[in-house]
């Protein structure tokens, strides 16, 4: 088998760019009780589980409970992806190429349903099978559950699919699942793994790319790449 049996996404900072947005919800309640919100505590944020963030901003002096935290920081979010979408350079093409090879895609991801519906009723018409959210597993990224339940889902082995992502939450949670995992660089530097293909852009990236990664071949276009 070389065609991957489906290829699981993460959403944010993967296939869209809401980073920035998420970035911007957190400084905004941080600030809104006078408390200080850097650029690098935005970063430690980046992949992991929305409750996980609650609980981190709830240290840095968020008087709410954990779950209006969250509640609060996918509002935020959603308002901005209605405002406008960016996706990723290249996401749309490789969905696309892989929607009509006949090959399924699942998307994993810590954000809540509302927001991932969001962003899939403005993807390609047929792209997403399956959607595994944040609200809906135990155990979130970087544990493998997500990645599991995806292929559980698509009726699928985890090990005959690839994984497409962009934090070390994420990267760990398929690598775990015993995905084949292609880390794409965008904010925060995706290091060297054993057994993890990295690119620093997904545009010109192509079925046949991860084909290969399905047959155990290790792709590398980051090596002296900067993340950006």
């Amino acid at each position: 088998m070389t065609r991957p049996a489906a290829v699981l996404w993460d959403m944010d900072g993967t296939l869209v760019d809401t980073e920035p947005c998420w970035m911007a919800a957190e400084t905004a309640i941080v600030t809104e009780f006078g408390g200080r919100w850097t650029h690098e505590d935005a970063l430690q944020m980046i992949g992991l589980p929305l409750m996980t963030a609650a609980r981190i901003l709830a240290e840095h002096g968020v008087p709410l409970p954990h779950e209006e935290i969250a509640r609060r920081l996918v509002d935020s979010v959603v308002t901005a992806v209605a405002r406008e979408l960016v996706w990723q350079p290249g996401a749309r093409e490789l969905l696309e190429q892989l929607r009509d090879a006949g090959v399924p895609c699942a998307l994993v991801t810590m954000s809540y349903r509302v927001l991932a519906e969001a962003v899939v009723a403005q993807a390609p018409d047929g792209v997403f099978q399956v959607m595994v959210t944040g609200d809906e597993v135990e155990r979130g990224k970087p544990h493998p559950e997500p990645y599991l339940r995806a292929a559980e889902l698509l009726g699928v082995r985890a090990e005959d699919c690839v994984a497409v992502e962009d934090s070390p939450p994420g990267i760990s949670s398929a690598l775990a699942a015993g995905v084949h995992t292609l880390g794409v660089q965008h904010i925060v530097p995706v290091e060297q793994r054993p057994g993890l293909s990295r690119v620093a852009t997904l545009e010109g990236v192509t079925l046949a790319d991860l084909e290969g990664l399905v047959r155990g071949q290790v792709l590398d276009r980051l090596t002296g790449a900067a993340p950006g």
